[in-house]
């Protein structure tokens, strides 16, 4: 993977509404590689013009990332994204990352931690505080859990 040591990362991002532009936003301006995928592609439009490649699913958009960050409107949104067909789950590599910032629920975090696990996917469930005034003035909390047994997912250094 290439950012871990610090680096450059390859980035899926999906969900790009209120507060997922800007965060996104703020790791392009970190100097990562953006693929974004929305359900409504015009959003996607500043972090395209800013140097993001526009995904056509949440698949594609993990396709060769090191990370993938979700930050969509609801569980069930959650779970079409990860677990359902054309998820990011379908692309993501053995040592990758999967964090979902949507506030959801613990059920869901720990069926997609699973099936992330399953594919040597390290799935962290990092739902944010600090609304779009938050997110644009990157000073959002971050709330960070994963399953104690992802934490030995395969290819992770």
């Amino acid at each position: 993977m290439g950012g871990h040591g610090g680096g450059r990362m390859r980035i899926g991002w999906v969900g790009v509404g209120v507060m997922g532009r800007h965060m996104a936003g703020h790791l392009m301006a970190a100097g990562h590689e953006l693929s974004v995928f929305s359900r409504t592609a015009s959003k996607c439009a500043p972090l395209v013009e800013a140097g993001a490649r526009l995904a056509s699913s949440p698949m594609d958009a993990a396709y060769g990332a090191d990370a993938v960050f979700t930050m969509v409107g609801a569980p069930s949104d959650v779970e079409q994204v990860t677990l359902g067909g054309g998820g990011v789950l379908e692309a993501l590599e053995p040592g990758s990352l999967l964090i979902d910032c949507t506030t959801s629920t613990p059920s869901l975090a720990q069926r997609v931690a699973a099936a992330a696990a399953g594919k040597g996917v390290l799935a962290l469930d990092a739902p944010v505080s600090g609304g779009d005034v938050g997110a644009e003035a990157a000073s959002l909390s971050i709330m960070l859990m994963s399953l104690r047994e992802s934490h030995s997912a395969p290819g992770r250094a």
